[in-house]
């Protein structure tokens, strides 16, 4: 592995060695995909490390695991307490944090019920995620033949790994045809979203997001998009997106824990806007670096300092 990884893991309230993190292979999660989990980014900043939106991202967790059925035996503070203290045993700088719940090895069949939960929480250091200049330069993306979930089949609010299933399929189908990243639309034929991102598309100085009703996942940096949004004065409208909508934008781009604000260059090979960053981008991505690194002032409980 090229990147640098956490030293240790902390796994149902102790720390052990990253190599030691195994599982059996007839856990239940290797068969029926029955894990539920979270991205998170830590900052490095003028006051030391910060994770961002931490409180929020391990909500959501709980709410996944709450939507499957699946007990944790830690409550949110313990579980924020767990993050902290995995950047500061590895001694990490700025990296990504990624807290996994999971059925384990016990009771055959498809029925989760019986097989234990585990819970993991790993650390690694990670870049750009759509690449080198991907933030400044923006990506190539393509509206992809396979649709999104509908939410009557898999819940797309809870974080899931059986629903990434469908992302490695546009992700796959993307990058053979020459994209960084695939678009998703839903079961209704609108806009619903990346294989791991919100989109937000600017037209006349109004910005859109598929609502949750285009099945995407809740995202906390869309949530802090549009946050950042109001206090610049930009109107947000979480409307139904049709397709089209995509090639006539002045400006596109994606959110997301890894990505977090990236620009979308061209659809499908129709340039978007300029065919570059676009100046709403570019003032959210300057307003968002700003707070993630702690050079201006946050709402109350963004950073969580180690």
């Amino acid at each position: 592995m090229s990147i640098k990884t956490g030293e240790k893991i902390w796994h149902n309230g102790a720390f052990i060695d990253w190599n030691e993190a195994r599982i059996h292979v007839m856990s239940h999660v290797v068969h029926y995909a029955s894990a539920l989990f979270e991205g998170i980014r830590c900052y490095e900043t003028g006051r030391g490390l910060a994770i961002f939106r931490l409180r929020e991202h391990l909500h959501r967790l709980i709410r996944s695991c709450h939507i499957y059925r699946t007990p944790l035996p830690y409550s949110l503070d313990e579980l924020m307490q767990a993050c902290v203290e995995l950047v500061r045993v590895n001694r990490m700088g700025a990296c990504y944090i990624r807290p996994i719940v999971f059925r384990g090895y016990g009771a055959f069949g498809v029925n989760p019920l019986p097989n234990p939960v585990d819970l993991y929480v790993a650390c690694w250091e990670w870049g750009q995620y759509l690449g080198a200049g991907a933030l400044e330069q923006g990506v190539d993306a393509c509206v992809s033949s396979w649709t999104r979930m509908a939410p009557n089949t898999l819940p797309p609010i809870a974080k899931s790994a059986a629903n990434y299933m469908n992302s490695q399929l546009i992700k796959m189908e993307a990058v053979a045809n020459g994209f960084a990243e695939g678009i998703a639309l839903d079961a209704s034929g609108h806009v619903s979203e990346g294989t791991a991102e919100n989109i937000f598309l600017v037209l006349k100085g109004t910005l859109y997001t598929p609502p949750l009703a285009s099945c995407i996942l809740p995202g906390i940096t869309r949530d802090t998009v549009i946050k950042l949004c109001e206090s610049l004065g930009f109107e947000v409208k979480e409307h139904m997106i049709p397709r089209e909508m995509l090639y006539i934008a002045d400006e596109l781009f994606f959110t997301g824990t890894a990505v977090e604000i990236t620009p979308i260059r061209s659809v499908d090979k129709i340039q978007i806007g300029n065919g570059r960053r676009g100046p709403i981008t570019e003032q959210l991505q300057e307003e968002f670096f700003a707070i993630v690194s702690g050079r201006k002032d946050v709402p109350e409980g963004w950073l969580t300092f180690i």
